[in-house]
């Protein structure tokens, strides 16, 4: 029988190959920690904000202009995490604008991929929100108009065009002329029947993540129970962009809720037109937006 040798320069690399390992693994935790709960960039895809914030502008948040929570998905990935919020300030305020996780279409219960939003907030709980040819009203009174806001259209939708995508369902109205709408607050007890219950069963639903609402027998039901009310677990939120005409807000998907909000954009640490392809790389940095760069969004 042959003795084996200890071979002392393999171990050796081993040790130093663990020892990077662990201080890798401790970066990308820090990494992790800090694009997950304090800060993050975001890129913008839409004109839904112009000309406050620009297509193809790359924005730093501030995910503790509100709060601290853990984190909410792993980075770059579509993977949620179950969050706590672990302590809270403040709350948005009309006027603010807000980075949210989109809660998903009007009739959807969840959206399918983790999409980060950015909207003005106009609305908060408690307060009610409508739209008279154009004209925002927040409590009966018209809501200031954002520095940037801007509007594309040269004609506004008549009264009796109904746009059968807003939100809530089957209600008669359009983006332009929208009915009064109580923003929810946590407690608030909605009366549930059979002329309303399409207009709550989503925003029920969402609440409880699964679909629990439905009509049987000219009788509403909320998690298999009879009932005729609904308390409200979450405060609420209403948001629209400043591009009012092509803004697809919550005119047309619904209410935000609070555990939705993410934090704050702070400035633009990069802009470029998004709308040329990488492709075309020359055209791309023939585009940069040097005046935006660095520029604090408000």
């Amino acid at each position: 029988m042959k003795n084996s040798k200890v071979d002392f320069k393999e171990i050796l690399k081993w040790k130093n190959l663990k020892k990077y390992l662990i201080e890798y693994g401790r970066l990308a935790l820090i990494v992790f920690i800090i694009t997950s709960s304090f800060v993050q960039g975001s890129r913008v895809p839409t004109p839904s904000m112009e000309t406050t914030i620009m297509t193809g502008d790359f924005l730093l948040v501030n995910k503790l202009a509100y709060d601290l929570t853990t984190p909410r998905n792993i980075p770059f990935t579509n993977i949620a995490l179950p969050f706590t919020q672990v302590l809270k300030w403040s709350d948005p305020k009309r006027g603010d604008i807000v980075v949210f996780e989109f809660p998903g279409y009007r009739d959807e219960i969840k959206n399918a991929t983790i999409e980060n939003y950015v909207k003005r907030c106009v609305a908060v709980s408690g307060d009610t929100v409508e739209v008279h040819n154009k004209v925002l009203f927040v409590n009966g009174k018209e809501a200031p108009i954002p520095m940037y806001a801007q509007y594309v259209r040269n004609y506004t939708l008549p009264e009796n065009f109904v746009d059968n995508e807003t939100f809530p369902k089957g209600i008669p109205q359009n983006g332009d002329n929208y009915s009064p709408l109580v923003i929810p607050k946590k407690g608030d007890v909605i009366k549930l029947t059979s002329s309303n219950f399409e207009q709550w069963k989503t925003f029920i639903d969402r609440e409880f993540e699964r679909d629990v609402v439905s009509f049987r027998d000219g009788k509403v039901f909320v998690d298999g129970k009879e009932t005729g009310e609904y308390k409200v677990r979450d405060d609420y939120y209403f948001m629209m962009g400043d591009n009012r005409d092509i803004s697809l807000d919550c005119r047309f998907w619904g209410f935000v809720p609070r555990r939705n909000v993410i934090g704050k954009p702070m400035i633009a640490y990069w802009s470029w037109d998004s709308n040329i392809p990488t492709a075309n790389i020359f055209e791309l940095l023939a585009s940069i937006r040097f005046n935006r760069i660095g520029k604090i969004v408000y």
